[in-house]
């Protein structure tokens, strides 16, 4: 149980010391463990938080959690004894960790497939990308002067030598 609360809590949050749960985090973890359904809505979730949480307080810890648990055990499996409620309901969540279901994924349909295809570029775009569609970084952003006495966008260059020395 408390594995499950410490992931809950940390979930998204870097600075989180993962010994409070706040009210997002903790319907979160009702969401994904199964406890909210047919028999516990969102609004008793939030109604039981508030009701556990201290007063000015917008966060719970592992001690108010367990007796929020209990509280909803019985309203989550109404048939069963108090007890076996809240060890059905301690099965229910352990070792349970956040998932990222229904995040936005990359799409590859359409008008992004196309817009991000390195090969289609033209003009001063395509020269920022290499033959393997990799960014070339800066050299293809700016644009470096080489000092070797030739103009710029002079494209026989080098070739000087091939054509005046042929003796």
């Amino acid at each position: 149980m408390e594995e499950t609360f410490v992931a809950f809590s940390k979930f998204g949050d870097t600075k989180s010391t993962g010994k409070e749960l706040d009210n997002k985090k903790f319907s979160k973890l009702c969401k994904e463990t199964g406890i909210m359904g047919k028999l516990v809505t969102s609004t008793d979730v939030d109604i039981i938080f508030s009701k556990y949480k201290p007063k000015g307080g917008r966060t719970i810890t592992v001690k108010e959690f367990g007796v929020i648990l209990d509280e909803l055990s019985a309203k989550r499996f109404p048939k069963k004894s108090a007890e076996d409620a809240k060890v059905a309901m301690r099965d229910l969540i352990t070792g349970k960790a956040p998932g990222t279901k229904g995040t936005t994924k990359v799409s590859k349909k359409g008008a992004t497939e196309r817009l991000t295809d390195t090969t289609k570029y033209t003009g001063t775009h395509k020269e920022r990308f290499d033959a393997d569609g990799k960014g070339k970084g800066i050299e293809g952003r700016e644009d470096v002067i080489e000092d070797d006495g030739y103009v710029v966008g002079y494209t026989n260059k080098g070739t000087y030598d091939e054509d005046h020395n042929k003796e």
